[in-house]
């Protein structure tokens, strides 16, 4: 279990929790949650966020907080990493971001902060440090930046954007303790 003060180099978030965060009004508490640590996306991150925020308007506070860095992967090494992570991860025009947090986070020592299960694989097997979003907010509540109502109810909230959580509304705590998360 890591405290949030005590994870590795920068926050490389991919789509997905910043996307639902923000449209459940809940973009701020990963700004809290990061504390003194920098929040990066990855422009392909970006990119993704930018061709959704004329139909999801809430894409648009990701794209405008001052608080979340863009960085373009031109290094060789950022492009060879981002050349392995998409041999294993990209289908058509899915898993682009994912790749290019994971490249990303390889090349800076960062940690990234992906949900998916295939990615987190892929993470591990390649030495990346990685956080799934609830393992943040578990951290958080632990270092007592969170609290376990506030937590349970955000994750009803993000339940409500078909955010695609391992437990039913109003069942937050009880899968967290069930999992030993705090």
């Amino acid at each position: 279990m890591t405290d949030p003060t005590s994870l590795i180099g920068e926050l490389v978030f991919d789509t997905g929790p910043l996307s639902h965060f923000a449209e459940a009004g809940w973009l701020s508490v990963l700004r809290s949650v990061a504390g003194d640590t920098p929040v990066v996306i990855p422009e392909v991150v970006a990119g993704e966020l930018r061709r959704g925020a004329g139909s999801h308007q809430h894409l648009q506070l990701v794209l405008n907080a001052p608080w979340i860095q863009h960085r373009v992967l031109d290094s060789p090494e950022e492009i060879s990493a981002y050349g392995h992570f998409a041999s294993l991860l990209v289908s058509g025009n899915r898993n682009a971001g994912e790749a290019a947090v994971l490249a990303y986070a390889s090349i800076h020592r960062g940690t990234a902060v992906i949900d998916d299960r295939v990615d987190r694989r892929a993470a591990h097997a390649a030495g990346v440090s990685c956080r799934g979003t609830l393992a943040l907010l578990c951290d958080a509540i632990r270092a007592g930046l969170l609290t376990l109502p506030l937590v349970e109810q955000l994750a009803d909230h993000l339940l409500e954007t078909h955010y695609r959580l391992p437990f039913p509304s109003g069942g937050f705590a009880e899968w967290a303790a069930k999992n030993d998360l705090f």
